[in-house]
Formats: C-alpha cells, structure tokens, sequence
C-alpha cells in the first residue's frame, strides 16, 4: 500500500480526487439537490439574473434572517438591452433548508435500451438474376426505450428553497424561465457520467486488441497495427461532427448520449492498443509467461489471466486522464448542436449560448457556470492522474 501513502501526500492529486468526489455525489442525488424540476418554466421569469438574498425586510426594516422576493420579468430596453426587474418587496419568503416541492424518485436508474429490432441491409450485393450475390443484412435497433433498471425512492423534500411566493434561482434562470442551477446538476450526470462510460467500453477494447496482436506477433500483429494507424489518422474534431450529423433526428438525448458514447470508444481504442501491444511484447518473454505456455495454458487464458495484469498500472492511470477527453467531446458535439438536444440538460449543450456575443455582455451566468464546471472538472481528473502515475510508478517506488 506504499503507493496510497504516496497519493495521500499528494495535496494537488487529493484537491482533484476531492473534487471530483464532491461532483459526481452531487449529480447523483441532483434530485434532492436542485431546488426546482430542470424543465419546468418560472412564469415571467425569462433571464433572470441570480437571485439576491436579503437579511432585511425592506418595508419595516427588520431583522428577519435570509430571505427573497417574487421578481419577474419586466420591459427590455431596446437601444441598450437591459432588462427592467419587478420586485414585489411586500412578500418576502424565507429561504430554508429541507423544503418540500415537486416529487421525483431518488437515485432512480434508467437505460435506453433496444425494444425492437429489424433486418437492415448494409450491402445491396450484386444483382445475378433472382438472387443478390454478396448481400449482407443484419438486425438492427429499430426502436428504443428507456427501461426502469432501479425504480428508486419517491420523495419531494428538497436541499434547500423558498416558502413563498418567491423561487430561489442563485445562478440564474435562462431564456425560458428555467432554473439554471437545476440544469447545471442534472446535465452533470450526461457530462461527468460519459467519460467513465467511454472508459468501460474503450479499454477492454483496446486492452484485449492490443494484447493479441503483441502476443500472436507476425500477420496478426502487422493487420491489427495498420487498421490501429488508419483509425489514428481521422482527425477526432471531424469525426465527432460527421458522427453527429449521422445520427438519426428521431433519437432522445439518451439514445444519442449511448451512441455517442459506443462509437465514440469503438474508435478510441487504437491509440490504447499500441500501447498495451508494446507492453505485452516484453512481457511474454518473461519466466512466469512462458511457464504457463509449458503447461497447456491457451493462449486467450495466458493473455487475460496472466499479461494484461500485469499493465494493470498503466491503465489505472491512462483511464484516469482519458476521461477528460470524452468530456471534451460531449461539450464539443453539443457546443455545435450535434450532441444533447435542448430540452435536455448537459454542460456541453448550456455552453453553447457563447455562441451569441450579446449573451456574453448581458446575461453571463449562463456562460460562466458550465464553463468553469467543465474547466474544474478536466483539471480535477488531470491531477489525480498525474498523482497516480507518481504514486503508481515503479520507479519512483523503488527509489
């Protein structure tokens, strides 16, 4: 265990590992703590800016702990852009913690999964009189729906709101009237969760491509490196836009957030496999390896039981810092509209309004909070990985 001592004397890799912790345990229980439902619209409550919090009655002038008032939308300033704000300041409503609201089912699970399936053909073949040569068919998801995995526990007490009159919005509402910190919580689910996703399907890819072709050798290994160089070559930017673009319009955001994801990491495992290719190179010449080809073992069995463990450090800490990169392409594809589709929460899709100048100058709280979200989340995970490869290298522990 000398190498958890070595990360816990990290500070920089415990604020990453801290952090993330903090996120991923408040995407997860987002239900309890958003104040509000992340589509409903407020009424009159279009860009509003974040709520001020007020310790004072304004009409007696009194003492009367944290508070808020009903503010709603009023005329806009057409030569300027500036939005009038109507505060009712004879009803304020308390902010408290634990409040009852709308209901939802905590830590409730749901997958979208194929219903069903039809035969599509991906090769017409060649036309020889009644018959096509070379046709190839194969099943495929024709419908999909989302299926309860964990129903979940039903609830409608919420962190913290307002008794009133008056909503609580501390970063915001956007153009329609919805909660901008709510939408923040439930688009980190789509953000944070897509990376480790990415990471479940990619590197078992990789690790089990990689390790046959450097354990084989010869053709295997010359046919799974040149396919492993020509995935290498498509520039990723252009891939995820054309990935995008292909996708059917009928999808909801958690088809198209599954498929982005099951493409996405098909592609990403050649840079993985070279590495674990040359890793594996070195280690099937050792004593222990070859004792167990002396003894019968099969070739997959010695692979998967007895060389891909031994890489183990390595993916630990390539995992760690790959998860960036599918975040990364989330924000990318929602950023030009090919990814998450509003109404659907995630950061990439709440960043997307930096595209309008005018939003930047006027309404910047929807810009900055998921941009800073995806910037502290990317540092976060490059830290802790780049505490890992220290506390994990073994040259650092033998010295």
């Amino acid at each position: 265990m000398n190498w958890w001592r070595r990360l816990q004397k990290n500070p920089l890799a415990r604020f990453g590992a801290v952090v993330l912790l903090i996120f991923y345990m408040a995407v997860i229980a987002a239900d309890f703590i958003a104040p509000y439902n992340p589509y409903a619209s407020q009424p009159n409550g279009s860009l509003l800016p974040p709520t001020r919090i007020y310790w004072v009655d304004k009409t007696s002038g009194k003492f009367i702990g944290p508070h808020i008032y009903p503010t709603t939308q009023g005329d806009t300033n057409l030569e300027t852009g500036d939005r009038q704000l109507i505060v009712d300041y004879t009803k304020p409503s308390p902010v408290r913690f634990f409040v009852s609201g709308a209901e939802y089912r905590l830590f409730q699970l749901s997958l979208p999964l194929p219903s069903t399936w039809e035969k599509t053909t991906i090769l017409p073949g060649i036309r020889a009189k009644k018959s096509r040569l070379f046709r190839l068919s194969v099943p495929l998801p024709a419908k999909w729906d989302d299926f309860t995995i964990i129903p979940g526990i039903p609830l409608n007490w919420h962190l913290f709101g307002a008794d009133g009159e008056a909503k609580i919005n501390i970063l915001g509402t956007d153009e329609p009237g919805r909660d901008q910190l709510s939408r923040l919580l439930y688009g980190g689910r789509i953000s944070l969760f897509i990376g480790i996703i990415g990471v479940i399907f990619t590197f078992p890819l990789g690790l089990l491509i990689g390790g046959i072709s450097g354990y084989f050798g010869g053709l295997t290994d010359s046919i799974i490196m040149r396919v492993a160089e020509v995935l290498m070559t498509f520039p990723s930017i252009y891939l995820l836009v054309t990935l995008g673009a292909v996708l059917p319009s009928g999808l909801s955001s958690s088809q198209r957030f599954l498929l982005i994801v099951l493409i996405t990491s098909v592609i990403s495992w050649a840079g993985l496999a070279r590495v674990i290719r040359g890793q594996v190179l070195s280690i099937k010449e050792r004593e222990f390896v070859q004792a167990a080809r002396a003894m019968g073992g099969k070739p997959i069995y010695i692979i998967i039981r007895h060389v891909l463990p031994q890489t183990a450090t390595y993916i630990i800490i390539s995992a760690t810092l790959a998860v960036p990169s599918f975040i990364g392409s989330e924000a990318i594809l929602s950023l030009i509209g090919l990814g998450i589709q509003q109404p659907d929460p995630s950061w990439g899709n709440m960043l997307s309004l930096a595209s309008n100048a005018s939003i930047l100058v006027l309404q910047p709280w929807l810009i900055w909070p998921p941009a800073l979200l995806i910037i502290v989340t990317v540092l976060a995970f490059n830290l802790l990985g780049d505490g890992l490869r220290d506390a994990l290298d073994p040259r650092s522990l033998q010295r």
